[in-house]
Protein backbone atom coordinates (compact mmCIF):
# COMPACT_ATOMS: atom_id res chain seq x y z
CA UNK A 1 0.00 0.00 0.00
CA UNK A 2 1.40 3.56 -1.07
CA UNK A 3 2.55 5.55 1.91
CA UNK A 4 -0.10 8.61 2.62
CA UNK A 5 2.03 11.72 1.96
CA UNK A 6 2.08 14.01 5.16
CA UNK A 7 1.22 17.20 3.10
CA UNK A 8 -0.56 16.45 -0.49
CA UNK A 9 0.46 18.56 -3.17
CA UNK A 10 -2.09 20.49 -4.23
CA UNK A 11 -1.95 22.19 -0.75
CA UNK A 12 1.45 22.37 -0.09
CA UNK A 13 1.58 26.26 -1.18
CA UNK A 14 -1.00 26.98 1.90
CA UNK A 15 0.83 24.77 3.93
CA UNK A 16 4.06 27.03 3.75
CA UNK A 17 2.33 29.91 4.39
CA UNK A 18 1.02 28.31 7.67
CA UNK A 19 3.99 27.22 8.20
CA UNK A 20 5.72 31.08 7.89
CA UNK A 21 2.74 31.83 10.68
CA UNK A 22 3.59 29.22 13.16
CA UNK A 23 7.43 30.82 12.79
CA UNK A 24 5.78 34.12 13.40
CA UNK A 25 4.31 33.58 16.58
CA UNK A 26 7.36 31.81 17.53
CA UNK A 27 9.20 35.08 17.14
CA UNK A 28 6.76 37.11 18.33
CA UNK A 29 6.10 35.18 22.01
CA UNK A 30 10.03 35.45 22.59
CA UNK A 31 11.03 38.37 21.63
CA UNK A 32 7.58 39.78 24.17
CA UNK A 33 9.26 37.51 27.21
CA UNK A 34 11.95 40.33 26.89
CA UNK A 35 9.99 43.20 27.19
CA UNK A 36 9.39 42.05 30.87
CA UNK A 37 13.30 43.77 31.65
CA UNK A 38 13.08 45.71 29.05
CA UNK A 39 10.27 47.71 30.06
CA UNK A 40 11.29 47.44 33.46
CA UNK A 41 14.07 49.84 32.59
CA UNK A 42 13.07 52.31 30.43
CA UNK A 43 9.88 53.00 32.35
CA UNK A 44 11.39 52.40 36.17
CA UNK A 45 9.06 49.77 37.56
CA UNK A 46 8.77 47.30 39.69
CA UNK A 47 8.61 43.71 38.48
CA UNK A 48 4.86 43.42 39.40
CA UNK A 49 3.79 46.24 36.86
CA UNK A 50 6.66 45.14 34.39
CA UNK A 51 4.98 41.55 34.48
CA UNK A 52 1.73 43.13 33.21
CA UNK A 53 2.95 42.34 29.50
CA UNK A 54 2.55 38.95 30.18
CA UNK A 55 -0.82 39.44 31.48
CA UNK A 56 -1.48 41.22 28.06
CA UNK A 57 -0.26 38.12 26.66
CA UNK A 58 -1.70 35.55 28.06
CA UNK A 59 -5.25 37.57 28.75
CA UNK A 60 -5.19 37.64 25.06
CA UNK A 61 -4.85 34.04 24.11
CA UNK A 62 -7.22 32.91 26.80
CA UNK A 63 -9.80 35.11 26.50
CA UNK A 64 -10.14 35.81 22.44
CA UNK A 65 -9.33 31.49 21.30
CA UNK A 66 -13.16 31.18 21.25
CA UNK A 67 -14.25 34.46 19.22
CA UNK A 68 -11.19 32.86 17.07
CA UNK A 69 -13.12 29.69 16.83
CA UNK A 70 -16.77 31.32 15.94
CA UNK A 71 -14.78 33.12 13.47
CA UNK A 72 -13.72 30.11 11.60
CA UNK A 73 -17.04 28.69 12.18
CA UNK A 74 -19.32 31.19 10.90
CA UNK A 75 -16.39 31.96 7.97
CA UNK A 76 -13.32 29.96 7.10
CA UNK A 77 -10.10 29.09 8.55
CA UNK A 78 -8.20 31.54 5.90
CA UNK A 79 -10.48 34.09 7.13
CA UNK A 80 -9.10 33.42 10.66
CA UNK A 81 -6.10 33.73 9.31
CA UNK A 82 -6.71 36.88 7.42
CA UNK A 83 -8.29 38.35 10.49
CA UNK A 84 -5.31 37.44 13.04
CA UNK A 85 -2.58 38.89 10.56
CA UNK A 86 -4.89 42.25 10.02
CA UNK A 87 -5.18 42.49 14.00
CA UNK A 88 -1.35 41.99 14.92
CA UNK A 89 -0.61 44.46 12.34
CA UNK A 90 -2.92 46.79 13.87
CA UNK A 91 -1.23 46.21 17.05
CA UNK A 92 2.26 46.33 15.97
CA UNK A 93 1.59 49.70 14.58
CA UNK A 94 0.09 50.68 17.77
CA UNK A 95 3.74 50.76 19.16
CA UNK A 96 4.59 53.69 17.09
CA UNK A 97 2.00 56.19 19.48
CA UNK A 98 3.13 54.12 22.19
CA UNK A 99 6.61 54.98 21.53
CA UNK A 100 6.03 58.64 20.59
CA UNK A 101 3.55 59.26 23.77
CA UNK A 102 6.19 56.85 25.92
CA UNK A 103 2.94 55.44 27.14
CA UNK A 104 3.69 51.98 29.09
CA UNK A 105 -0.17 52.13 29.32
CA UNK A 106 -0.45 52.26 25.39
CA UNK A 107 1.88 49.78 24.96
CA UNK A 108 -0.24 47.49 27.15
CA UNK A 109 -2.51 47.67 24.92
CA UNK A 110 -1.16 47.34 21.96
CA UNK A 111 0.93 43.84 23.25
CA UNK A 112 -2.66 42.81 24.44
CA UNK A 113 -3.60 43.54 20.46
CA UNK A 114 -0.84 41.69 18.91
CA UNK A 115 -1.59 38.59 21.05
CA UNK A 116 -4.92 38.92 20.07
CA UNK A 117 -3.87 38.42 16.51
CA UNK A 118 -1.43 35.56 17.71
CA UNK A 119 -4.44 33.91 19.28
CA UNK A 120 -6.39 34.33 16.37
CA UNK A 121 -3.89 32.39 14.24
CA UNK A 122 -3.19 29.49 16.14
CA UNK A 123 -6.86 29.25 16.93
CA UNK A 124 -7.13 28.98 13.05
CA UNK A 125 -3.84 27.71 11.83
CA UNK A 126 -3.71 24.48 14.00
CA UNK A 127 -6.89 23.01 12.46
CA UNK A 128 -6.04 24.04 9.47
CA UNK A 129 -2.89 22.46 9.34
CA UNK A 130 -5.04 19.11 10.59
CA UNK A 131 -7.91 19.83 7.80
CA UNK A 132 -5.06 20.20 5.22
CA UNK A 133 -4.85 16.28 4.42
CA UNK A 134 -5.50 12.82 5.70
CA UNK A 135 -6.51 12.22 9.48
CA UNK A 136 -4.15 9.36 9.76
CA UNK A 137 -1.05 11.99 9.31
CA UNK A 138 -2.63 14.44 11.16
CA UNK A 139 -0.56 14.53 14.30
CA UNK A 140 2.84 13.65 12.29
CA UNK A 141 1.65 16.58 9.80
CA UNK A 142 1.08 19.24 12.86
CA UNK A 143 4.49 18.21 14.27
CA UNK A 144 6.33 19.01 11.45
CA UNK A 145 4.47 22.62 10.78
CA UNK A 146 4.96 22.69 14.40
CA UNK A 147 8.88 22.31 14.40
CA UNK A 148 9.23 26.15 12.26
CA UNK A 149 7.61 27.81 15.55
CA UNK A 150 10.97 26.93 18.43
CA UNK A 151 13.08 27.92 14.78
CA UNK A 152 10.73 31.32 15.21
CA UNK A 153 11.57 31.46 18.63
CA UNK A 154 14.92 31.19 18.18
CA UNK A 155 15.14 34.34 15.64
CA UNK A 156 12.58 36.05 18.45
CA UNK A 157 15.66 35.47 21.06
CA UNK A 158 18.03 37.14 18.82
CA UNK A 159 16.49 39.43 17.82
CA UNK A 160 15.63 40.83 21.45
CA UNK A 161 18.80 40.46 22.39
CA UNK A 162 20.53 42.25 19.34
CA UNK A 163 17.34 44.82 18.45
CA UNK A 164 15.95 45.92 22.08
CA UNK A 165 18.16 44.49 24.41
CA UNK A 166 21.19 45.73 23.43
CA UNK A 167 20.24 49.33 22.92
CA UNK A 168 19.05 49.64 26.73
CA UNK A 169 21.10 52.43 28.53
CA UNK A 170 23.12 50.79 31.32
CA UNK A 171 22.58 53.75 33.04
CA UNK A 172 20.60 52.61 36.88
CA UNK A 173 17.19 53.55 37.93
CA UNK A 174 18.85 55.80 40.90
CA UNK A 175 20.77 57.41 38.08
CA UNK A 176 17.78 57.98 35.20
CA UNK A 177 15.94 59.64 38.31
CA UNK A 178 18.60 62.39 38.82
CA UNK A 179 18.84 63.08 35.26
CA UNK A 180 17.40 66.26 33.78
CA UNK A 181 13.49 65.78 32.33
CA UNK A 182 15.46 66.32 28.54
CA UNK A 183 17.65 64.08 28.95
CA UNK A 184 16.07 61.49 30.61
CA UNK A 185 13.35 61.82 27.46
CA UNK A 186 15.97 61.21 24.43
CA UNK A 187 17.14 58.50 26.48
CA UNK A 188 13.47 56.85 26.43
CA UNK A 189 12.68 57.85 23.12
CA UNK A 190 15.85 55.93 22.22
CA UNK A 191 15.38 52.54 24.29
CA UNK A 192 11.26 52.12 23.03
CA UNK A 193 12.35 53.28 18.95
CA UNK A 194 14.39 50.11 19.08
CA UNK A 195 11.65 48.26 20.82
CA UNK A 196 9.50 49.39 17.73
CA UNK A 197 11.65 48.31 15.00
CA UNK A 198 11.22 44.79 15.22
CA UNK A 199 8.02 44.79 15.76
CA UNK A 200 6.93 47.04 12.96
CA UNK A 201 9.53 45.62 11.04
CA UNK A 202 7.73 42.34 10.95
CA UNK A 203 4.78 43.47 9.79
CA UNK A 204 6.27 43.57 6.19
CA UNK A 205 6.41 39.34 6.56
CA UNK A 206 2.82 39.71 8.06
CA UNK A 207 1.60 41.65 5.25
CA UNK A 208 3.50 39.79 2.46
CA UNK A 209 0.92 36.12 4.39
CA UNK A 210 -2.10 38.19 4.42
CA UNK A 211 -1.64 38.93 0.63
CA UNK A 212 -1.42 35.26 -0.14
CA UNK A 213 -4.12 33.97 1.90
CA UNK A 214 -6.30 37.23 0.32
CA UNK A 215 -5.49 36.12 -3.21
CA UNK A 216 -6.14 32.06 -2.39
CA UNK A 217 -9.56 31.57 -3.60
CA UNK A 218 -10.54 28.20 -2.61
CA UNK A 219 -13.99 26.86 -1.09
CA UNK A 220 -15.00 28.04 2.15
CA UNK A 221 -16.22 25.48 4.92
CA UNK A 222 -18.11 25.25 7.92
CA UNK A 223 -20.73 27.79 7.61
CA UNK A 224 -19.61 29.79 4.92
CA UNK A 225 -22.43 28.96 2.44
CA UNK A 226 -25.33 29.99 4.85
CA UNK A 227 -26.75 34.18 4.52
CA UNK A 228 -23.92 36.36 5.29
CA UNK A 229 -25.81 38.58 7.47
CA UNK A 230 -26.36 36.27 10.48
CA UNK A 231 -22.98 35.11 10.46
CA UNK A 232 -21.34 38.40 10.58
CA UNK A 233 -24.33 39.76 13.39
CA UNK A 234 -23.17 36.26 15.62
CA UNK A 235 -19.49 36.81 14.56
CA UNK A 236 -19.67 40.73 16.17
CA UNK A 237 -22.01 39.61 19.06
CA UNK A 238 -18.93 37.04 20.06
CA UNK A 239 -15.95 39.69 20.06
CA UNK A 240 -18.42 42.05 22.00
CA UNK A 241 -18.83 39.34 24.62
CA UNK A 242 -15.05 38.17 24.35
CA UNK A 243 -13.77 42.46 24.59
CA UNK A 244 -16.65 44.04 26.64
CA UNK A 245 -16.37 42.23 29.79
CA UNK A 246 -12.48 42.24 30.09
CA UNK A 247 -12.41 46.27 28.96
CA UNK A 248 -14.99 46.85 32.15
CA UNK A 249 -13.10 45.04 34.49
CA UNK A 250 -9.63 46.74 33.74
CA UNK A 251 -10.82 50.24 33.96
CA UNK A 252 -13.53 49.70 36.89
CA UNK A 253 -11.28 47.72 38.97
CA UNK A 254 -7.75 48.51 38.44
CA UNK A 255 -6.18 46.60 41.51
CA UNK A 256 -7.56 43.33 40.56
CA UNK A 257 -5.38 40.37 40.64
CA UNK A 258 -4.60 39.97 36.90
CA UNK A 259 -4.56 36.33 36.79
CA UNK A 260 -8.37 36.65 38.35
CA UNK A 261 -9.31 39.59 36.01
CA UNK A 262 -8.11 37.49 33.44
CA UNK A 263 -10.95 34.39 34.16
CA UNK A 264 -13.39 36.42 34.50
CA UNK A 265 -12.86 38.23 31.56
CA UNK A 266 -13.02 34.41 30.05
CA UNK A 267 -16.79 34.33 31.33
CA UNK A 268 -17.75 36.41 28.69
CA UNK A 269 -16.97 34.58 25.96
CA UNK A 270 -18.24 30.94 27.71
CA UNK A 271 -21.65 33.26 28.18
CA UNK A 272 -21.89 33.35 24.38
CA UNK A 273 -21.77 29.65 24.02
CA UNK A 274 -23.73 28.89 26.24
CA UNK A 275 -26.72 31.67 25.19
CA UNK A 276 -26.36 30.18 21.55
CA UNK A 277 -28.09 26.98 20.68
CA UNK A 278 -25.38 25.92 18.07
CA UNK A 279 -22.55 26.36 19.87
CA UNK A 280 -24.00 24.97 23.50
CA UNK A 281 -24.67 21.61 21.56
CA UNK A 282 -21.10 21.58 20.02
CA UNK A 283 -19.92 22.78 23.67
CA UNK A 284 -21.90 19.66 25.54
CA UNK A 285 -20.36 17.41 22.47
CA UNK A 286 -16.83 18.49 23.59
CA UNK A 287 -17.97 17.41 26.84
CA UNK A 288 -18.87 13.96 25.83
CA UNK A 289 -15.26 13.05 24.70
CA UNK A 290 -12.92 12.58 27.56
CA UNK A 291 -10.54 12.40 25.01
CA UNK A 292 -11.00 16.28 24.13
CA UNK A 293 -11.10 17.22 27.85
CA UNK A 294 -8.36 15.19 29.15
CA UNK A 295 -7.11 16.65 26.26
CA UNK A 296 -7.18 20.56 27.36
CA UNK A 297 -6.01 19.64 30.79
CA UNK A 298 -2.93 17.69 29.51
CA UNK A 299 -2.22 20.98 27.10
CA UNK A 300 -2.60 23.26 30.40
CA UNK A 301 -0.32 21.80 32.48
CA UNK A 302 2.12 20.89 29.17
CA UNK A 303 2.38 24.72 28.38
CA UNK A 304 2.76 26.34 31.99
CA UNK A 305 5.33 23.10 32.52
CA UNK A 306 6.89 24.86 29.20
CA UNK A 307 7.11 28.21 29.91
CA UNK A 308 7.69 27.96 33.83
CA UNK A 309 10.71 25.92 33.34
CA UNK A 310 12.36 27.88 30.66
CA UNK A 311 11.45 30.98 32.40
CA UNK A 312 12.75 30.31 35.75
CA UNK A 313 16.12 27.86 34.07
CA UNK A 314 18.11 31.54 34.41
CA UNK A 315 17.43 31.42 37.84
CA UNK A 316 18.56 28.22 38.43
CA UNK A 317 21.79 28.23 36.42
CA UNK A 318 22.61 31.16 38.02
CA UNK A 319 22.40 29.61 41.61
CA UNK A 320 24.07 26.15 40.55
CA UNK A 321 26.70 27.32 38.67
CA UNK A 322 28.00 30.92 39.75
CA UNK A 323 27.54 32.52 36.54
CA UNK A 324 25.82 35.89 35.49
CA UNK A 325 22.29 36.42 34.30
CA UNK A 326 24.03 37.13 30.55
CA UNK A 327 26.14 33.74 30.58
CA UNK A 328 22.67 31.81 32.04
CA UNK A 329 20.83 33.36 29.46
CA UNK A 330 22.94 31.39 26.92
CA UNK A 331 21.59 27.98 28.49
CA UNK A 332 18.34 29.05 27.18
CA UNK A 333 19.31 29.68 23.78
CA UNK A 334 20.66 26.20 24.19
CA UNK A 335 17.47 24.54 25.28
CA UNK A 336 15.50 25.61 22.51
CA UNK A 337 18.03 24.35 19.94
CA UNK A 338 17.84 21.08 21.65
CA UNK A 339 14.02 21.44 21.45
CA UNK A 340 13.87 22.26 17.70
CA UNK A 341 16.18 19.40 17.06
CA UNK A 342 14.11 16.64 18.69
CA UNK A 343 10.83 18.63 17.70
CA UNK A 344 12.54 17.67 13.66
CA UNK A 345 13.23 13.90 15.12
CA UNK A 346 10.54 13.09 16.86
CA UNK A 347 8.56 14.30 13.65
CA UNK A 348 10.33 11.71 11.66
CA UNK A 349 10.27 9.28 13.83
CA UNK A 350 6.06 8.82 13.81
CA UNK A 351 6.15 7.36 10.32
CA UNK A 352 7.51 4.11 12.29
CA UNK A 353 5.70 5.05 16.48
CA UNK A 354 2.39 5.69 17.11
CA UNK A 355 2.73 9.83 18.70
CA UNK A 356 0.91 8.81 22.00
CA UNK A 357 3.16 6.06 22.95
CA UNK A 358 5.88 8.03 22.14
CA UNK A 359 4.60 11.21 24.00
CA UNK A 360 4.36 8.67 27.32
CA UNK A 361 7.92 7.64 26.51
CA UNK A 362 9.24 11.16 26.64
CA UNK A 363 6.85 12.22 29.61
CA UNK A 364 8.70 9.29 31.12
CA UNK A 365 12.15 11.25 30.32
CA UNK A 366 10.46 14.20 31.45
CA UNK A 367 10.30 13.34 34.82
CA UNK A 368 13.19 11.73 34.86
CA UNK A 369 14.94 15.17 34.27
CA UNK A 370 12.93 16.93 37.04
CA UNK A 371 14.49 14.65 39.13
CA UNK A 372 17.85 15.31 37.94
CA UNK A 373 17.60 19.22 38.20
CA UNK A 374 16.18 18.33 41.40
CA UNK A 375 18.57 16.15 43.08
CA UNK A 376 21.80 15.41 40.76
CA UNK A 377 25.29 17.54 41.84
CA UNK A 378 26.17 20.69 40.66
CA UNK A 379 30.06 19.82 40.14
CA UNK A 380 31.11 20.86 36.88
CA UNK A 381 31.45 17.86 34.24
CA UNK A 382 32.48 19.77 31.40
CA UNK A 383 33.13 23.40 29.70
CA UNK A 384 31.43 24.21 25.60
CA UNK A 385 33.01 27.61 25.48
CA UNK A 386 32.94 29.69 28.50
CA UNK A 387 29.28 27.49 29.27
CA UNK A 388 29.99 24.93 32.07
CA UNK A 389 27.70 22.16 32.27
CA UNK A 390 27.12 20.20 35.70
CA UNK A 391 24.64 16.72 36.23
CA UNK A 392 21.64 18.97 37.05
CA UNK A 393 21.85 21.51 34.39
CA UNK A 394 22.39 18.93 31.59
CA UNK A 395 18.97 17.47 32.94
CA UNK A 396 17.45 20.81 32.93
CA UNK A 397 18.69 21.06 29.35
CA UNK A 398 17.89 17.76 28.48
CA UNK A 399 13.58 18.50 29.82
CA UNK A 400 13.19 20.84 26.89
CA UNK A 401 14.17 17.69 24.34
CA UNK A 402 11.55 15.73 26.28
CA UNK A 403 9.17 18.76 25.78
CA UNK A 404 9.51 18.90 21.93
CA UNK A 405 6.45 16.35 20.48
CA UNK A 406 4.31 17.55 23.76
CA UNK A 407 2.20 20.46 22.41
CA UNK A 408 1.35 19.55 18.96
CA UNK A 409 0.64 15.73 19.75
CA UNK A 410 -1.45 16.50 22.50
CA UNK A 411 -3.64 19.03 20.00
CA UNK A 412 -3.52 16.54 17.80
CA UNK A 413 -5.09 13.61 19.85
CA UNK A 414 -7.65 15.84 20.84
CA UNK A 415 -9.02 16.65 18.09
CA UNK A 416 -9.00 13.47 16.63
CA UNK A 417 -12.41 11.75 15.99
CA UNK A 418 -14.24 14.91 17.38
CA UNK A 419 -17.40 15.45 15.17
CA UNK A 420 -16.18 17.47 12.22
CA UNK A 421 -18.78 20.57 13.56
CA UNK A 422 -16.87 20.68 17.05
CA UNK A 423 -13.47 20.72 15.61
CA UNK A 424 -12.95 24.29 15.49
CA UNK A 425 -14.39 25.65 19.09
CA UNK A 426 -12.38 22.44 20.35
CA UNK A 427 -9.60 24.00 19.09
CA UNK A 428 -10.21 27.02 21.24
CA UNK A 429 -10.40 25.24 24.55
CA UNK A 430 -7.02 23.98 23.35
CA UNK A 431 -5.48 27.42 22.90
CA UNK A 432 -7.32 28.93 25.60
CA UNK A 433 -5.09 26.13 27.67
CA UNK A 434 -2.17 28.24 27.04
CA UNK A 435 -3.10 29.78 30.22
CA UNK A 436 -1.64 27.53 32.17
CA UNK A 437 1.80 29.57 31.59
CA UNK A 438 0.07 32.32 33.78
CA UNK A 439 -0.58 30.10 36.63
CA UNK A 440 2.11 27.55 36.84
CA UNK A 441 5.07 30.05 36.68
CA UNK A 442 3.88 32.18 39.71
CA UNK A 443 3.30 28.42 41.35
CA UNK A 444 6.83 27.90 41.25
CA UNK A 445 7.94 31.62 42.14
CA UNK A 446 5.95 30.78 45.12
CA UNK A 447 8.26 28.32 46.20
CA UNK A 448 11.67 29.63 45.37
CA UNK A 449 10.69 32.62 47.05
CA UNK A 450 9.72 30.83 50.26
CA UNK A 451 12.63 29.21 52.62
CA UNK A 452 9.48 27.72 54.89
CA UNK A 453 8.28 25.63 51.70
CA UNK A 454 6.23 22.55 51.82
CA UNK A 455 8.07 21.66 49.15
CA UNK A 456 11.41 21.79 51.27
CA UNK A 457 10.70 18.75 52.59
CA UNK A 458 11.56 17.03 48.82
CA UNK A 459 14.90 18.30 48.82
CA UNK A 460 16.60 17.50 52.70
CA UNK A 461 19.94 17.61 51.24
CA UNK A 462 19.77 20.45 49.73
CA UNK A 463 21.60 23.90 50.40
CA UNK A 464 19.29 25.79 52.14
CA UNK A 465 21.36 29.25 52.16
CA UNK A 466 19.22 31.87 51.15
CA UNK A 467 21.25 34.30 48.61
CA UNK A 468 20.04 37.75 49.04
CA UNK A 469 20.70 39.02 45.67
CA UNK A 470 18.60 36.15 43.25
CA UNK A 471 16.13 35.99 47.01
CA UNK A 472 16.26 32.38 46.44
CA UNK A 473 18.22 28.88 48.00
CA UNK A 474 19.73 25.96 46.20
CA UNK A 475 17.06 24.15 48.05
CA UNK A 476 14.27 26.11 47.07
CA UNK A 477 14.86 26.54 43.40
CA UNK A 478 15.33 22.80 43.13
CA UNK A 479 12.04 21.94 45.27
CA UNK A 480 10.49 24.14 43.02
CA UNK A 481 10.88 21.58 39.89
CA UNK A 482 8.57 19.42 41.53
CA UNK A 483 5.63 21.50 39.90
CA UNK A 484 7.15 20.85 36.26
CA UNK A 485 6.89 16.82 37.72
CA UNK A 486 3.50 16.83 38.31
CA UNK A 487 2.77 18.42 35.08
CA UNK A 488 4.63 16.18 33.31
CA UNK A 489 2.59 13.49 35.24
CA UNK A 490 -0.69 14.62 33.84
CA UNK A 491 0.85 14.62 30.41
CA UNK A 492 2.35 10.85 30.72
CA UNK A 493 -1.76 9.82 32.07
CA UNK A 494 -3.04 11.54 28.63
CA UNK A 495 -0.43 9.87 26.90
CA UNK A 496 -1.28 6.42 28.22
CA UNK A 497 -4.76 6.63 28.16
CA UNK A 498 -5.38 7.53 24.37
CA UNK A 499 -1.80 5.91 23.34
CA UNK A 500 -4.13 3.08 21.51
CA UNK A 501 -6.77 5.08 20.07
CA UNK A 502 -4.88 6.34 16.99
CA UNK A 503 -7.24 6.60 14.12
CA UNK A 504 -6.23 4.01 11.49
Amino acid sequence: MEEKRIVPRGVMGIFVMLVACFSLWGILNNMTDNLVPAFQKIFTMDQSKAGLVQVAFYGAYAVLAIFASILTEEFSYRKGVLVGLGIYIIGALMYIPACLLQSFDLYFIAIFVVASGCSLLETSCNPYVIALGDERTAVQRLNFAQMFNPVGSILGILLAKELILAHLDPSTAEERAQMAPEALKTIVNHELFWVCVPYVGLCAIALAIWIFFLLKRERDDGAAGAALAPRLKRTLVAALFSLVPLTALYFIFPEMDKVTWILLGMLGPLAFILMMPLYRSMLKSLLASPRYWMGVIAQFFYVGVQIAAWTWMNAYIQKELGVEKDVAAGYYLVAIIVFVAMRWITTGLMRKFEPASMMAVFALGAIGSVLGVMYLPSDVVFTAGTMPFSWNVIALVSMSGFMSLMFPTIYGIALGSLEPRAVKLGAAGLIMAILGGAIITPWMAGIIGNASSAFLALVPGADAGWDANLRLSSATIRASFAVPGICFAVVLVYALAFRAKRPR
